[in-house]
């Protein structure tokens, strides 16, 4: 019984000493957000900056962009106007606000555009657009313009260090472009808008002439060109046929031993059984 009346007190000062602990807890977190927004609304602005480059520091990163953002304006002009500017957007950058972050990298160029700071404030820019670059399958007009401040940024800073970087970065974003301007191209295709893949197509292949979907193209430059042909106005389908047979004989000297070669001869006798009708 003594035992048992021993554990009981045990686990009570044990559950008390919890309680105490998460109450010592709240308590300081209570106190420390209340010492923050109690310095944002002060006009101890040297204070404001020791504490914005605190929690930088201490990877606070969240307070450190509510602070920073509350020194830019005083700051503009002053000593530290730089420094505020570049952990304000480092700041984001570290919770991967690359939209936020990209903005104020872009901002910085345009502050400070001789500091030694601008060349890589520019690249960090051109990064956080490259970061929200989506998928392939989804709009991309924030991969293009990724590609152009990297290239603006080659152009600037030729032997920079981050030209290696870059150029992965490009060679992954103009893939993702080539799969988008082939999946279009191919939408077109399955839609039966004939005219429109063979455009499609045709630009594809001169934008892209080493692509892996190569072959796939050139095929389906001879469909989509045949069935376009063969719709087409008694005045035009001649020189559209015409036009099937020569996509024909450039695939099948590329592609002697194509998957599509059965299929493409198809049509490449088709067109001239078609032209011989028309032509006798």
């Amino acid at each position: 019984m003594q035992i048992i009346q021993i554990k009981n007190v045990t686990l009570q000062i044990m559950r008390a000493i919890k309680v105490i602990t998460i109450i010592s807890v709240l308590i300081s977190v209570f106190a420390s957000c209340n010492s923050h927004e109690k310095l944002l609304k002060s006009n101890d602005y040297d204070k404001k900056y020791a504490a914005a480059m605190k929690y930088y520091e201490d990877a606070n990163y969240s307070k450190a962009i509510q602070m920073f953002e509350n020194l830019s304006i005083y700051y503009r002009g002053r000593d530290n106007a730089e420094n505020v500017a570049w952990y304000h957007a480092e700041s984001n950058l570290k919770i991967n606000d690359y939209y936020t972050a990209g903005y104020l990298f872009d901002k910085f160029v345009r502050q400070f555009p001789y500091s030694e700071r601008a060349g890589e404030a520019l690249f960090m820019s051109a990064f956080c657009k490259y970061k929200e670059s989506p998928e392939y399958s989804l709009d991309q007009t924030q991969t293009k313009e990724a590609i152009v401040a990297f290239e603006q940024y080659v152009e600037r800073y030729p032997t920079s260090n981050h030209i290696p970087e870059i150029n992965r970065y490009l060679d992954e974003m103009r893939y993702k472009l080539m799969k988008k301007d082939y999946e279009i191209a191919y939408g077109y295709y399955k839609t039966s808008a004939y005219n429109a893949a063979y455009v499609s197509f045709s630009d594809f292949m001169n934008q892209y002439p080493d692509s892996e979907n190569k072959e796939d193209a050139m095929y389906y430059i001879i469909k989509s060109g045949y069935e376009y042909a063969i719709n087409s106005t008694e005045t035009k389908i001649v020189e559209r046929l015409q036009k099937v047979i020569n996509d024909f004989e450039k695939f099948a000297t590329l592609f002697s031993n194509s998957k599509y070669m059965s299929s493409s001869q198809d049509i490449y006798n088709k067109c001239r059984e078609e032209l011989r009708k028309r032509t006798k």
